[in-house]
């Protein structure tokens, strides 16, 4: 055993992993990023941007862009990946479904993601919160397509994809995060497998709304295991994969691996357009909901496209 540091000794310095350059963005900041900042703090909305560091959130909100995030700001859950605070959260707020679509409809939106944190702690997790946002969304901004990111509905989402999927948004994200071997200690509050059920039954409840599942790597997964979530992912007929780099949002979390070069996602870009889905977005920089809107316009097209060559009959 080594011996013990004296009293009078510093305490060792913690190594900070240095980024690559194609993972450097600019600090956020700007009129338009002030102005999303202070409209969302005027209607009392977390947002992911800001609850998990997320690095494009300068480009995103000077676009004002923002994901809000509902059901508060603190989780039930701890991953390890994840910068969202963990403890108890406070009831939910009633006027929050409004507030959200006055957000959407003050930023202009053609296109909003909605997103939350866990909560085990509620009867039906959340479900039926998701689905008064989307109403009133609908409600106040009707041309605005709606986009959510849900948690896993642990042991309630039978019922909870029901109800969402019965409000009939336009995309249903839920990410797999990671590959199944990584889950004990990166995802262990979540079943790989129980994810990827929710989004088959969302396509089972309602093939005309989009599935979307996204990774991230450099967390120590083989590129063989990324394959795999690949087909795991078309077999549950997901639509929309989304793959981004890891990065340890503070020294308490999961440390980075590797730090994955732009060719090898090109890479993976590749193959998993080979694989049949509709629509690809692979590079260090990739976020569920970076470029959201964008990728919904295209993601539409990819799939009139090809309603269009099967209704072609064979010469």
């Amino acid at each position: 055993m080594s011996d013990p540091l004296p009293a009078s000794a510093p305490t060792p310095a913690v190594v900070k992993q240095r980024k690559p350059d194609w993972i450097r963005v600019k600090a956020p900041m700007g009129k338009a990023f002030a102005d999303t900042k202070s409209l969302m703090r005027r209607l009392n909305l977390a947002t992911v941007c800001e609850e998990a560091a997320c690095p494009n959130i300068g480009e995103c909100w000077t676009k004002k862009h923002a994901t809000v995030m509902i059901l508060g700001d603190t989780c039930t859950r701890a991953c390890a990946f994840c910068n969202v605070k963990t403890g108890m959260p406070r009831a939910v707020d009633p006027l929050e479904p409004q507030h959200v679509a006055d957000a959407a409809a003050e930023l202009g939106l053609e296109h909003i993601v909605v997103t939350s944190v866990d909560r085990d702690d509620l009867p039906d997790g959340g479900a039926r919160h998701f689905v008064k946002v989307i109403e009133a969304l609908r409600r106040t901004t009707p041309s605005t397509t709606i986009e959510i990111l849900t948690p896993d509905f642990r042991n309630k989402a039978d019922a909870a994809i029901e109800m969402i999927v019965g409000a009939r948004p336009d995309v249903y994200n839920h990410n797999l995060e990671t590959v199944p071997r990584l889950y004990p200690t990166i995802r262990p509050g979540a079943r790989y497998y129980a994810s990827l059920r929710l989004l088959e039954s969302v396509k089972r409840l309602d093939p005309t709304i989009f599935t979307k599942s996204g990774i991230m790597v450099g967390l120590g997964e083989e590129r063989l295991e990324v394959h795999q979530v690949m087909d795991d992912m078309r077999s549950a007929d997901i639509d929309f994969i989304t793959m981004g780099q890891y990065l340890q949002p503070t020294p308490k979390h999961a440390k980075v691996a590797e730090f994955v070069t732009p060719k090898t996602f090109d890479a993976y870009a590749a193959i998993a357009r080979a694989k049949g889905f509709l629509l690809v977005a692979a590079t260090p920089l990739t976020r569920s909901s970076y470029h959201a809107g964008e990728d919904f316009a295209k993601m539409r097209d990819a799939r009139n496209a090809e309603l269009a060559r099967k209704a072609v009959p064979a010469a």
